[in-house]
């Protein structure tokens, strides 16, 4: 199916849904002025071509390090390490890119000796494997994610992307009902408040508590995901930038507000700051790279890898 098919109704309610992805359909009637029964209905058939609302954890709210990987391989081995990865319950996306021999993976580790069992026995001993680099999150300016937020029009900065201030806190306590809330909402994000009382084995008025601490201390995050291709954009890159310090945080901030860009942060490595954008086309993203990347101050070097195969995506490590 292709973009076409999609009318303005469709994108006025996946723009809704990505401002809060549990908004009841009244809620949403509302807002798009439409009948209730017109929304679910419009919802239930984007359900069917491949919607989902997921609930996600904020990983630097729950203590967790989010590191980036860079993997190279064998053209012949490439496809079986990404799907290994892809089954790890730490890892929360994993893209293959650049003719299939190198791997992009984005893992949440809480300890040294996580992050050591991974980076310095696993892989290095992992057959086919030519190189490793590991590059530290040290600030994520738009995305928990590496996938795309399908809207034409995405605000700045709406609850889903989950913009680090800067500002280090305190990791968020959670007890036995936020992990299973958090697990059940992984599943589905607009499970109801009847389906999460009955998970929990709490009472409707106490998870919607849960619900509203974990999202206000932003521990929580819905996210919306749906394939860009139905919306025409058929061309997803993985963007490296080499920027002067001074101009790290301009950068990056202004990267969030660009609607073609899912995620962006700020890593250790020679490449200091990463990006995933969504195109078009090839010219889609010529034509971004010149007139939208190019007059930004500080870059001195970018680097581009389409994306051939999503292997897993929106998929968050549990806490």
């Amino acid at each position: 199916m292709d973009s076409g098919a999609l009318n303005d109704l469709d994108h006025r309610l996946l723009e809704a849904l990505q401002l809060d992805g549990r908004a009841p359909f009244s809620h949403l009637a509302r807002q798009l002025d439409l009948s209730e029964r017109t929304v679910a209905r419009r919802y239930q058939r984007l359900r069917g071509l491949g919607l989902r609302i997921v609930g996600q954890p904020d990983p630097a709210r729950l203590g967790l390090v989010r590191w980036l990987l860079r993997l190279h391989c064998t053209p012949d081995a490439a496809g079986t390490i990404a799907e290994a990865l892809a089954r790890r319950p730490d890892t929360s996306w994993v893209t293959l890119a650049s003719g299939g021999t190198e791997l992009y993976c984005a893992v949440n580790t809480r300890t040294a000796d996580e992050r050591n069992a991974l980076l310095l026995q696993k892989l290095p001993r992992t057959p086919h494997v030519l190189s490793v680099s590991a590059h530290c999150m040290m600030r994520i300016f738009v995305g928990a994610t590496s996938t795309w937020h399908a809207t034409r029009f995405r605000p700045a900065t709406p609850a889903a992307l989950a913009v680090d201030s800067g500002t280090p806190r305190t990791p968020l306590a959670l007890d036995d009902t936020d992990r299973t809330l958090f697990t059940e909402l992984a599943r589905h994000g607009r499970a109801t408040l009847p389906e999460l009382s009955k998970a929990t084995g709490r009472s409707p008025s106490s998870v919607q508590r849960h619900l509203d601490r974990l999202r206000t201390e932003g521990a929580l995050h819905l996210s919306v995901d749906f394939d860009p291709q139905l919306l025409g954009y058929h061309m997803s890159t993985q963007l490296w930038l080499n920027v002067a310090p001074a101009h790290l945080r301009t950068v990056g901030e202004t990267l969030a507000t660009h609607p073609a860009i899912a995620f962006a942060a700020a890593i250790t490595g020679t490449s200091n700051l990463v990006a995933s954008g969504v195109f078009r086309s090839p010219a889609d993203l010529y034509d971004y790279i010149d007139r939208q990347i190019g007059p930004l101050p500080g870059i001195q070097s970018i680097e581009t890898a389409p994306t051939l195969r999503e292997v897993k995506r929106l998929a968050p490590a549990l806490p």
